[in-house]
């Protein structure tokens, strides 16, 4: 599966979410959030040092390029840079951080199984 339709699964699933639960969510950037959570640029399965640690360091990365190309607020950026949580340590401050970690794991599992 590319990191693209990634990324829209997990924001049709970040809405699913925000439904399900009537969690009244910014919707904006919910989906803004989740479109750009994965925003590295490169292939990590390329063996190159620097893709080492890729589960703790693409959060940064993608915020990097997603500050240059898009407005971003604070609501988004922690979205981004939380959205591997617990993997890294600092947990989401947002309840729409919280929505887009849940989601992620969801389409992750199900593409890595094969059922996405």
């Amino acid at each position: 599966m590319s990191v693209y339709d990634h990324t829209i699964a997990v924001a049709r699933m970040c809405l699913y979410i925000n439904d399900l639960f009537h969690l009244k969510l910014d919707e904006e950037t919910l989906v803004r959030g989740a479109l750009l959570h994965d925003f590295f640029l490169y292939d990590w399965h390329d063996k190159e040092s620097w893709h080492r640690f890729h589960g703790f360091r693409h959060p940064y990365f993608a915020l990097k390029n997603a500050k240059k190309q898009f407005p971003i607020n604070e609501k988004c950026e922690d979205m981004i840079v939380k959205h591997m949580f617990p993997l890294n340590p600092f947990p989401p401050k947002y309840k729409e951080s919280w929505v887009l970690c849940l989601a992620d794991k969801i389409c992750a599992s199900k593409e890595t199984i094969g059922r996405a």
